[in-house]
């Protein structure tokens, strides 16, 4: 007759054998349709990204790094890095200057200043185009745009500037439009931006004070309005 002693082992001996033969089944039948399970650690965002349909694009991308900080160049120039830019353009006649020379004032004084002057020949002016200028109230509202023929004007202005300083004229002196041929517009001129004009004197005739002139304006280096020919008249 068995100890109670033995029986107790036999016992646990007989539980342990159920417990490892039922966890063996288990991990089988789980295995056989789901295959193993192993723990992961999470992806990394970059990886996440990749793995999409759909590429990133540059513009994405750009706004990832600035957000991150890890931005390498950037297109941000700044107010002195803007104004630097024109440093090396003196001027030779300011608005003072001009007044002397040509009889126009506001509201069509439409040269605001000279950066390059050749004395009898040609010349490179400057107009600031801006919203508070009576021209854009009419033409047109809600869509200010430069009239062609205030361009022609600013152009026969500058002309002028180089005419009035010539032998048989004077300073201040009136001069008419006698003619005007060729002319083209490009592109609009409109509040903000800086006409930046060229005339050049094709022929003087000091005797009877006629003048013949080319001119172009230029936006941001784009040819906005080409005059192939002007004619001016002195008021005699």
């Amino acid at each position: 007759m068995a100890s109670a002693s033995m029986i107790a082992w036999v016992g646990l001996f007989g539980f342990l054998s159920c417990v490892v033969d039922g966890s063996v089944s288990l991990r089988r039948a789980v295995g056989s349709r789901v295959g193993p399970m192993h723990l992961h650690k999470p992806a990394h965002t970059n990886t996440f990204l990749r793995s999409q349909s759909r590429p990133l694009t540059r513009r994405s991308a750009e706004v990832m790094t600035n957000v991150e900080g890890e931005s390498e160049s950037s297109s941000w120039v700044g107010g002195a890095g803007v104004s630097g830019l024109t440093s090396g353009v003196n001027t030779v006649f300011d608005i003072n200057r001009i007044s002397e020379i040509l009889p126009h004032r506001y509201p069509f004084l439409l040269v605001d200043k000279v950066i390059e002057y050749e004395a009898g020949k040609r010349a490179v002016g400057v107009k600031s185009i801006t919203l508070n200028e009576p021209q854009f109230t009419g033409h047109f509202p809600g869509n200010p745009i430069m009239p062609g023929v205030m361009q022609i004007e600013a152009l026969a202005q500058l002309a002028g500037i180089v005419c009035l300083q010539m032998e048989g004229s004077t300073p201040g002196a009136v001069f008419f439009f006698a003619g005007i041929d060729g002319v083209k517009w490009k592109k609009p001129v409109i509040p903000g931006d800086q006409l930046v004009m060229e005339v050049e004197i094709k022929s003087w005739k000091p005797r009877f004070g006629i003048a013949k002139a080319s001119g172009k304006g230029y936006v941001d280096g784009k040819l906005a309005v080409d005059v192939k020919e002007m004619t001016f008249a002195l008021a005699k």
